[in-house]
Order: structure tokens, then sequence, then C-alpha cells
């Protein structure tokens, strides 16, 4: 026997969740999409995972771009998270009113005032379910200001952490 989707779905609601957005560049465009299902996999290599929909735009762009970034989000970004979580977002500009900069060493960009960021070459990407697991190594890893606090994701709300 296993969980219904209803079942499922209302007991993981009670599983509290960081809240990030991943960017890449792909045909000369900036790809981006909030996740709250990113975790870290390994030390030894430094290895970072996050799940994508099968039929994302995002998930295209992955299977022709090796590198993105992920931009842990703070804990006053929940417009932009909600923005770049919204069905049916313009592909063209979505991050026009997004503060961002140039990543370092990937593909994409690095969300200003964010937590945290990660900039990363894919490592492996494994189908589970209706999304996939995309494991990236980490190139470059950095911490932002102590008092930016978190964004989580918890009984389908998002809520700062300070």
């Amino acid at each position: 026997m296993t969980a219904t989707k209803d079942e499922f779905r209302t007991a993981v609601a009670a599983l509290p969740a960081g809240v990030a957005v991943v960017t890449t560049t792909w045909r000369r465009t900036v790809w981006a999409m909030t996740v709250s299902s990113v975790t870290s996999v390994s030390l030894e290599p430094a290895l970072l995972l996050f799940s994508v929909h099968g039929d994302a735009r995002m998930r295209d762009a992955l299977d022709e771009v090796d590198t993105w970034t992920l931009s842990v989000l703070g804990a006053d970004q929940g417009p932009v998270a909600d923005w770049l979580a919204s069905p049916g977002r313009p592909a063209v500009d979505q991050l026009a009113r997004v503060p961002h900069h140039a990543s370092t060493e990937a593909s994409g960009v690095r969300l200003d005032r964010a937590a945290a960021w990660f900039e990363c070459r894919t490592h492996a990407i494994h189908p589970a379910g209706d999304h996939d697991l995309v494991v990236g190594e980490v190139l470059v890893a950095e911490r932002g200001p102590a008092d930016t606090g978190g964004l989580v994701h918890l009984d389908g709300r998002l809520r700062d952490v300070r």
C-alpha cells in the first residue's frame, strides 16, 4: 500500500524547506526557477542537489548547459520566490525586476541580497517520479551577510526566518 497523492501532499507540507532560486543561461537567455528541494549531499566532494519537474523549461536547459547557480533566498525575498514560481511568467527578461549580478564561475546569475550562493557543474541527473534530481559539484560557495536570514516554505506558505 502506498500513500495517496493527497495524503502525501498534506503530510509533506509539515516539512520545512529552505527556498532558493536556480538560474542558468541557455540560448542567450537567463532562465530561473524557485526550488524548495535543495539539500547538501556530500562534503568531499562538495555536492548539492535540487529537484526539477520533468516538464519544466529549466529541465530542458539542463540537457544542454552543464553549469548553474543557486541563490539561497534571504528572509525578505518572498516576492522573488513567488514571481519565479509563477506559471506562465515570460521566459525572456523574467529577472528584469529582480536585482542580480553575474556569477563568477558558472552559468546563470546570483540574486542580490541572497543568504548564500552556490555555483555548480552538473554531476548527475537522476529520474525520480515526475521530477529529476539534479546533483551538482559545487565550484563556488559563498555566504551572504549573517543578518540576511532565510526563507522557508511550510504549510503552503513562505515564512521568513531570522
